[in-house]
């Protein structure tokens, strides 16, 4: 084959501070607020479930912040991560367009979530943590962590949304593996959890509720801190290292995109792609389209609010400004669990808010049908939440197709989904039913 497909970097390129898009932003992102008193939360307010030095990330509106050299010689196991062109994906669609994709899939734990799990084991750690909570969806957070806390000394307690932990047990048993102790939300171990299963014994769980078990978790547990795998400033802030790598990989590639894709649950892999180019957007005024890709069965960005809500359903956490469906909203049980959450980062939310990006939602026989396609033509089985990027994907590509116009196209595959096949079985057997 005469055209290059893949773009790699070398140690040396690993970026040396995270980028962070609050700075760049030409309207202010609006404060969380105290749940109590509704009025701008004082940073020290936070300081129950997060350690201090990740606070300062979380307010913080300096451009960059220097990425630990602990953490950069951890993030070596497995970065640079690979830029690929999909020119057997182009060829099946007969399309011109070029299409990129940047490969997460190839960290140890399968995808983008160890880039802050590393960072923020590592801040908890120096800040004398000795044991991290937190809540899972479709199990890549929680395996991310649990690897994270296994490297870097801490425990850990993952409550697994219960939908996904009887999915997805090749991934709980991932977590088993590195060390974490997992939880099927809701649990009998949290007085919310208890509460709920009264309620409904039945209750499949979602990414609300095992947020609210995890921080009750964090503050009636001595030396423990609280961890969230997506949604928050500093989350965000950890993942702009696959964007960084990417546009120095376009460079080598000789190509600029034309439209840049990432799905969307609670945001952070569309946010580690995007949010460097947004910089180039705002402060070079680049014409990228961003577009962010949902579940139309959890379609926050498209049919939700921008209001202050909830980011849990027990109502625990501050309240933050973000498109939303309500945090007492139970999605349906979804085969991409990572996108089961009610609500969006407050930076994506900004963002599409000021009209720097926007948004498409798909059902999910149509994100399996594009997932199936690019396992067959590039040989990856892609997760269930990469694949609603790839469904974006292809239709603009069949756009080009069809109007005979070259465009470059660039996605995030934040994951591989070797442990989600049983959801491609269901696809593949006709069982799959959109909701």
């Amino acid at each position: 084959m005469s055209q290059k497909t893949r773009f790699d970097l070398t140690q040396a390129d690993i970026p040396s501070a995270w980028y962070n898009l609050n700075a760049d932003f030409p309207e202010p992102l609006p404060p969380p607020l105290h749940p109590g008193t509704q009025q701008p939360m004082p940073p020290e307010a936070l300081e129950a479930i997060f350690p201090k030095n990740l606070i300062e990330q979380e307010i913080s509106a300096a451009p960059w912040i220097e990425i630990p050299e602990p953490v950069r010689a951890i993030y070596a196991l497995w970065r640079p991560t690979p830029l690929l062109r999909a020119v057997r994906l182009e060829q099946a669609l007969k399309t011109p367009a070029h299409i990129y994709y940047k490969y997460e899939g190839v960290s140890p734990a399968g995808s983008h979530k160890v880039n802050t799990a590393v960072a923020q084991a590592y801040y908890n750690k120096i800040a004398g943590t000795k044991r991290l909570a937190t809540e899972t969806g479709a199990g890549q957070w929680g395996a991310s962590l649990a690897f994270a806390c296994s490297l870097i000394g801490l425990e850990c307690n993952i409550y697994m949304v219960k939908v996904s932990y009887d999915q997805k047990p090749y991934r709980r048993m991932l977590m088993h593996t590195w060390g974490a102790t997992v939880h099927a939300s809701p649990s009998h171990l949290t007085e919310y959890g208890r509460k709920l299963l009264a309620e409904d014994p039945q209750c499949p769980g979602s990414l609300g509720i095992a947020i609210s078990e995890a921080i009750e978790d964090t503050v009636k547990t001595p030396h423990t801190k609280y961890s969230l795998g997506s949604v928050l400033n500093h989350v965000c802030l950890h993942q702009t290292v696959i964007g960084e790598e990417t546009i120095l990989q376009m460079e080598k590639a000789g190509e600029e995109p034309d439209v840049i894709f990432g799905c969307c649950g609670g945001g952070s892999n569309f946010a580690g792609l995007v949010f460097p180019f947004l910089r180039k957007k705002i402060k070079e005024q680049k014409k990228y389209r961003v577009v962010g890709v949902e579940p139309s069965a959890c379609p926050s960005l498209t049919k939700g609010e921008l209001r202050y809500d909830f980011g849990d359903t027990a109502e625990t956490t501050p309240l933050l400004k973000m498109y939303t469906l309500g945090h007492k909203f139970m999605p349906p049980s979804i085969h991409a669990g990572g996108l089961r959450y009610h609500g969006m980062s407050p930076m994506v939310s900004h963002a599409l808010k000021l009209g720097l990006i926007e948004a498409e939602a798909y059902h999910q026989t149509k994100v399996f049908e594009a997932a199936t396609l690019f396992a067959r033509s590039e040989g990856i089985v892609p997760a269930p939440e990469s694949s609603h990027a790839i469904a974006a994907v292809v239709r603009e590509a069949e756009k080009c197709r069809d109007a005979g116009q070259k465009k470059v196209l660039l996605f995030n595959l934040s994951g591989h989904g070797l442990l989600d096949l049983s959801s491609f079985e269901t696809y593949l057997h006709g069982k799959l039913q959109d909701v």
